[in-house]
């Protein structure tokens, strides 16, 4: 396995492992909520929090970065597609049946793959290039001494 290959996979671990936390939280708090409110406010509410938690744990954890300003606006805008897709399937599940209690789950199943190419193109852009620089600047210098 290559080391790409294996990084890839690291980070997917990583990644399903902040997931877990972030979804299990995310679905406590909406069922609490489910009885004080209605399912879409409670799901958004639940979907807020663990956004917060998430934002943290995938940039310490999964990407083994610091958090930033970008960061947080390209998380916010990736999870604002999620989020969307979220709620377009938590009502499709809904209006197809599924009761309040269950739609979050088919739901997780179809959004998380999703979230994770989204949120992973926000981590890591900017780093090939980077990369790609740091290489051709070090390609140059051993250029120079050869000389």
């Amino acid at each position: 396995m290559s080391f790409i290959h294996k990084q890839l996979l690291i980070e997917a671990l990583r990644f399903a492992l902040v997931g877990a936390v972030a979804t299990a939280l995310h679905y406590g708090l909406y069922l609490l909520l489910l009885a004080v409110m209605p399912a879409n406010a409670a799901y958004t509410l639940g979907y807020v929090v663990s956004f917060v938690v998430n934002f943290y744990l995938t940039a310490y954890f999964t990407f083994g970065t610091g958090p930033s300003w970008r960061k947080l606006v390209g998380m916010g805008g990736a999870h604002a597609v999620n989020y969307g897709l979220h709620l377009c399937l938590l009502n499709a599940f809904l209006a197809l049946g599924v009761t309040e209690v269950w739609a979050p789950l088919p739901v997780f199943a179809i959004a998380i793959p999703v979230n994770f190419l989204l949120v992973r193109f926000v981590f890591k852009r900017g780093k090939k290039a980077k990369h790609s620089e740091a290489k051709h600047n070090k390609a140059k210098r051993s250029e120079a001494t050869e000389q």
